[in-house]
């Protein structure tokens, strides 16, 4: 496979492999469109060849670099939809680190990752995502002036995880309301999968709103450490999906909605935190819409981290009403995007892409005309 022949590659206007043999950095930036402005995204640290681990070494090595590839693009293309949908200045791109954190994580990495980064010279900006943290963000800001998320400085916007957890929690309030005719979560069954640093968020504010929570994570540790202060039920990973609930919440890896779950899936409602959670969207979007389940599409209800660090990402002062009001708009972008799916009985996914692509069209268009 090429990097122009793969099914995610969607007209990418650049695709950067980066490599520091010092440090061990082998990473890829993929900037989709930055028709709307700079594009933003986060770093994904992990280690792709995990899941090639019984095939033989070169073998494993070219299906990891694959995976990598297809995630990062993907991964990429959702940042610009994203950021279209929720109505920012930005463009959409994403980078991967392959590898184990655990093993390569280490300040002369990041700072070698941060020099290729300062090269495309504002082309992409950085953020926080799987696998990496503020603390990772601030040692790349000490070799590139284009990271977002920190802590610290003029503009910082601090830890976006937090923001995209109120972002899903008004999306999961807002697809009840829609599907179950809900005013409110009172006893509402909600099926979690990942509790995590967003996961764990959108569960706190699910049980304050008084929901009963299903949960499963593959670090125990999360579970642990929600469960301390939460009530929950705990499942396993891999029947988290099938258990008898209402909302299924995927707020961990994509790619968990597909032939094999689907079937088995009871919630009439799946909103999460989750990116590229169906496996093919065409093909499970329409599968979704054939058993009556209602979709948020996962690039719309988790937008609330890149809404946080859009002032950042531009250089403004922040203005935390502006903020809130942006990201608790995430709901009334869903209901808009359900209604018009159910006016032309189409899944919920389509009609959000092409939302989304019609705006950066125009964008484009006006900058084209812009430079005539």
């Amino acid at each position: 496979m090429t990097v122009f022949s793969s099914r995610a590659f969607d007209k990418h206007e650049q695709v950067v492999f980066c490599s520091d043999p010092d440090t061990g950095l082998r990473a890829i930036i993929a900037v989709h469109s930055t028709a709307l402005g700079p594009a933003v995204g986060g770093c994904r640290f992990w280690d792709y060849l995990s899941a090639h681990a019984h095939a033989p070494a070169d073998v494993a090595e070219a299906r990891a670099d694959e995976d990598a590839i297809f995630d990062v693009l993907r991964l990429s293309r959702g940042m610009s939809y994203k950021n279209a949908m929720a109505g920012l200045r930005l463009g959409g791109g994403k980078a991967v680190i392959m590898g184990d954190p655990a093993e390569l994580a280490s300040p002369a990495l990041f700072h070698a990752f941060g020099r290729h980064i300062q090269r495309l010279s504002g082309t992409y900006l950085t953020a926080e995502d799987v696998g990496t943290s503020p603390a990772f963000m601030t040692e790349i800001a000490k070799t590139t002036d284009y990271v977002t998320g920190l802590e610290d400085g003029e503009f910082a916007t601090g830890d976006p995880s937090p923001q995209t957890a109120i972002g899903v929690f008004h999306g999961i309030k807002a697809a009840v309301g829609y599907k179950l005719g809900r005013s409110d979560l009172a006893g509402v069954r909600v099926a979690i999968q990942g509790v995590g640093h967003v996961g764990g968020g959108v569960a706190r504010h699910l049980h304050d709103a008084g929901a009963t929570l299903i949960v499963a994570d593959v670090n125990q540790r999360n579970i642990e450490r929600l469960t301390a202060d939460v009530p929950a039920e705990v499942v396993s990973p891999q029947a988290i999906h099938t258990v008898d609930a209402e909302v299924f919440a995927p707020c961990a890896l994509g790619g968990g909605i597909n032939d094999r779950t689907i079937p088995q899936i009871k919630a009439q409602v799946i909103a999460g935190a989750a990116n590229n959670q169906l496996e093919n969207e065409r093909v499970h979007g329409e599968a979704l819409r054939r058993r009556g389940i209602l979709y948020a599409p996962d690039y719309v209800i988790n937008a609330g981290g890149i809404i946080s660090v859009e002032t950042e990402a531009l250089k403004e002062p922040l203005d935390e009403a502006a903020r809130h009001a942006k990201v608790t708009n995430i709901a009334n972008t869903l209901r808009e995007v359900f209604q018009k799916a159910d006016a032309e009985d189409r899944p919920t996914g389509l009609v959000a892409n092409e939302i989304a692509e019609r705006r950066i069209a125009d964008a484009r268009q006006s900058r084209l005309e812009a430079a005539e």
